[in-house]
């Protein structure tokens, strides 16, 4: 699914991957961060995780806080201040839609 600034979803991987980078994380810590956040439920695989960086990079979501050397894998990476703003908006859309979902269902007592 793709993501754009007019209301669509984000993908599950790239909410996980803005919300780990609050902090300067590197592609590993990334990874070890999406999986430890989701309960091992969202395990990215390096093609995923360096395709949606490059998406992010292109986005302006996210930049590169710190680059050692030459190396790719010595990148760390931040969130910008549009990607916060991306996250938020996708954090108001998720309770929104939950908030609809129990209203409509009756929450959790009427399972």
């Amino acid at each position: 699914m793709p993501e754009s600034h007019e209301r669509m979803a984000l993908t599950e991987a790239v909410f996980y991957i803005l919300l780990t980078l609050k902090k300067p994380l590197h592609g590993y810590g990334i990874m070890q961060k999406v999986s430890e956040m989701s309960g091992d439920s969202v395990q990215l695989g390096s093609g995923t995780l360096y395709g949606a960086i490059n998406t992010l990079l292109n986005k302006g979501w996210i930049k590169i806080h710190r680059q050692e050397g030459t190396s790719r894998k010595k990148k760390e990476y931040i969130i910008t201040d549009e990607g916060l703003h991306i996250a938020h908006q996708e954090l108001r859309r998720l309770q929104h839609l939950t908030t609809l979902g129990e209203d409509i269902l009756g929450g959790k007592d009427n399972d």
